[in-house]
């Protein structure tokens, strides 16, 4: 008899200790968002075409591509916005789980977070007004004032291009990029360094207003969503990596592009030594 309790003990402190471990084994970042059916991601709109506002609807290829992870996944987005300059340190401060952003992946964003497969290209270029017979060429930027992201790889490229030519770039920093193409326009900057994709799509859509300069004169490089770098996130950055590697073979990546850029672009899996 005692010996039948003495295992039924044992039995009971072995099922605790399991369930212990089973909870908290399960007790991380992707559980919880699936435990509460809601997904906060992070995002700037003012980065068009990834995210944007357009006629007072939140709109691009980061909302679209986020719409059909919260499907995968079984969950709602909810999105958060804030300036670009606060949001890495919003996400290391738990306001939210992911970063839609994207951001450029570079050697120092790898070292500070966790990053998915590249979902476009980033290289960075330079806009100008339509007409300007001053810049044909992105060495003709040398001496002039030109706009760029405060706190962006395409700032920190511009001003490493800039330290290349006979005379430096004034170098503008704007919380919003859609700030820098306004005084562009108005003539107060001749020019905004950005990455491709987005002063393609910006020159599509004011035509006669803004040009792109060719060739790009920013170092090859791929946007990435951004995840923390934490035993905590390990799981949700695999999954959300998983579903752009998903995307992109399955075609819907390659949907998403053509539609805001007009274009694809041939991506790889992983980078594993960024550029810069």
């Amino acid at each position: 008899m005692l010996k039948r309790h003495l295992l039924k003990a044992a039995v009971g402190a072995a099922l605790l200790v399991t369930t212990a471990f089973s909870a908290h084994a399960a007790d991380d970042a992707l559980a919880r968002i699936k435990a509460a059916g809601v997904m906060k991601v992070g995002t700037e709109t003012a980065f068009a075409p990834f995210d944007f506002i357009d006629a007072g609807t939140h709109s691009g290829l980061n909302v679209d591509f986020f719409a059909e992870l919260g499907k995968d996944l079984g969950v709602k987005i909810e999105w958060v916005e804030l300036p670009w300059d606060g949001v890495f340190p919003a996400l290391e401060a738990g306001k939210f789980d992911f970063v839609a952003g994207p951001a450029t992946i570079t050697k120092a964003r790898l070292e500070r977070f966790k990053m998915t497969a590249p979902i476009a290209e980033a290289t960075v270029a330079i806009l100008k007004k339509a007409g300007d017979t001053l810049i044909t060429k992105p060495e003709d930027i040398a001496g002039k004032a030109v706009g760029a992201g405060k706190a962006t790889a395409q700032l920190a490229q511009l001003q490493e291009y800039s330290a290349t030519l006979p005379t430096k770039v004034t170098a503008r920093e704007y919380v919003s990029f859609n700030d820098a193409y306004a005084d562009l326009a108005a003539g107060r900057i001749v020019a905004v360094a950005n990455s491709l994709p987005n002063i393609a799509f910006v020159a599509k859509q004011r035509a006669g207003v803004f040009e792109v300069v060719t060739p790009a004169f920013g170092k090859k490089s791929y946007f990435g969503f951004i995840g923390k770098k934490d035993a905590d996130s390990a799981s949700l950055v695999e999954y959300v990596n998983s579903e752009v590697i998903k995307m992109k073979k399955d075609g819907r990546l390659a949907k998403l592009q053509e539609k805001w850029f007009g274009t694809t672009f041939d991506t790889p899996d992983e980078v594993k030594e960024p550029a810069f």
